[in-house]
């Protein structure tokens, strides 16, 4: 009987490998596997699972719960109505004082607080939108169509001011520049637009011409100032700005009691009013407010878009603003550009200010004729990000907190500083994303670029 052969080991590709060399493999290749699974051995490299796409809803959510633009302002208002609301709480002696016997009566105070957060704010939704009673009203026929819009037309009239100082603000930061002093460069837009209104004997039509385009070369005026001395003498925008702003508020005073504008039928001080030749015409008829100023304030939010994002000049600012040397190394008149700067800036805040007179929010000058505009066009500018439509939306949220704080005082007795600090605290927590992330636990990556975007100016 003969020995079957002894297998050749030879190539795999020659002839196939025994039954006792694949075992042999087969244990070789379990040994270096259990080898690999021991601490301190070569890591293993798993087969890579095919990728899965999230799906669509995923995706939202992750956007949406991301620190981006949208994210933090909305945060921002929850945030602001929240602390609002608990300020209203311990403001008020009557509901604060449920909360001394809170263990043994909670519904109290929970029912209190309840009534008096919910009435204020529906009373400052109903000053500013829309107030359901006065719909149903002209639906039965007992009130009339003006009474549903006189909340839309009161959030429009606030509004149209704060669009132009914004844009004022916004410009100057887009450049590099701090606009402290759009206050007072809307001031003398205000005193060169009354005197323009009520010293011109001129026909309807150009007589409003000549006052809104006075108001506007009264702010470029006072633009120019702090950008000359920025461009050649290196002087801070800050602080002549803020100077301006006093000078133009003590010349306002002193120049309302002046002979020749001071109404000589009044002993205060206050001026004569302005024509109605020269006052912007109401859109929806006499007994609502809300002007043509609207209007305007649109279309200059149009275009400084259109200057920021699709002109030579606006790309010049904007370069200026990202990195002075740089644009100097490039071509760029740094020194031209820093008083265009100011003076379009000066434009808007003084068209802004004219507003105030050749609206329907005044006739004549009054000390107090521009109110806080100029202030508060900074904090409209920060809201929007100092983007040109996100200034108007900005603006349009600050004139309704204005217009609904009116009713809210009124109906809820909610002091009117309260909507003041509504508005600081929105701009807080929408100037420090990196605190709206860490009480809702944002994506930090997104909330860091957050931080720079508003720093830079873009």
């Amino acid at each position: 009987m003969t020995n079957p052969p002894t297998p050749q080991s030879g190539s795999p590709d020659k002839e196939p490998a025994s039954e006792a060399q694949a075992a042999q493999n087969a244990l070789g290749n379990t040994e270096r596997a259990e080898v690999a699974t021991e601490p301190g051995g070569p890591a293993s490299k798993p087969e890579p699972e095919p990728e899965q796409k999230p799906s669509l809803g995923r995706l939202f959510m992750d956007n949406l719960w991301a620190a981006n633009t949208f994210t933090v302002t909305l945060l921002s208002l929850v945030l602001a109505i929240v602390v609002g609301a608990v300020l209203m709480i311990i403001s008020d002696p009557a509901v604060l004082s449920t909360y001394s016997y809170i263990t043994s009566r909670p519904s109290d105070a929970i029912s209190s607080s309840w009534t008096l957060v919910s009435e204020a704010y529906a009373n400052l939704f109903k000053g500013s939108v829309f107030d359901p009673e006065a719909f149903s009203g002209w639906v039965n026929g007992t009130g009339s169509w003006q009474a549903v819009l006189a909340p839309i037309s009161e959030t429009l009239t606030y509004t149209a001011p704060l669009v132009f100082t914004g844009l004022s603000v916004a410009l100057a930061f887009r450049g590099g520049l701090f606009n402290i002093g759009a206050q007072g460069q809307a001031t003398i837009g205000v005193i060169m637009a009354a005197l323009a209104g009520f010293l011109l004997p001129l026909p309807p039509g150009l007589h409003l011409l000549v006052a809104v385009l006075a108001g506007a070369l009264g702010g470029a005026i006072w633009g120019f100032i702090p950008g000359i001395l920025k461009a050649r003498a290196g002087a801070h925008e800050v602080i002549n700005t803020i100077m301006l702003n006093y000078v133009a508020t003590y010349f306002l005073t002193w120049l309302i009691v002046q002979n020749g504008v001071q109404d000589p039928n009044r002993t205060d001080a206050i001026s004569k009013a302005v024509d109605t030749s020269a006052q912007l015409p109401r859109l929806l008829g006499d007994n609502l407010r809300v002007h043509a100023g609207i209007l305007l304030a649109v279309l200059a939010t149009w275009a400084v878009a259109w200057l920021l994002n699709r002109s030579t000049l606006g790309f010049e600012l904007r370069a200026v603003g990202a990195n002075p040397d740089a644009a100097r190394t490039a071509g760029i008149s740094v020194t031209r550009t820093y008083i265009l700067i100011m003076v379009f800036a000066g434009i808007l805040a003084g068209l802004g200010g004219s507003n105030m007179v050749l609206g329907s929010t005044a006739s004549a000058l009054t000390p107090l004729v521009v109110a806080q505009i100029g202030f508060d066009g900074i904090l409209v500018a920060l809201l929007g990000r100092v983007k040109p439509w996100g200034v108007l939306l900005a603006a349009l949220l600050f004139g309704a907190l204005q217009a609904g704080g009116n009713r809210m005082q009124s109906y809820s007795g909610i002091s009117l500083e309260l909507v003041t600090v509504l508005q600081a605290l929105i701009v807080i927590f929408i100037a420090a994303p990196a605190l709206v992330k860490a009480i809702f636990q944002l994506r930090a990556a997104r909330a860091a670029r957050l931080q720079t975007s508003l720093a830079k100016g873009w």
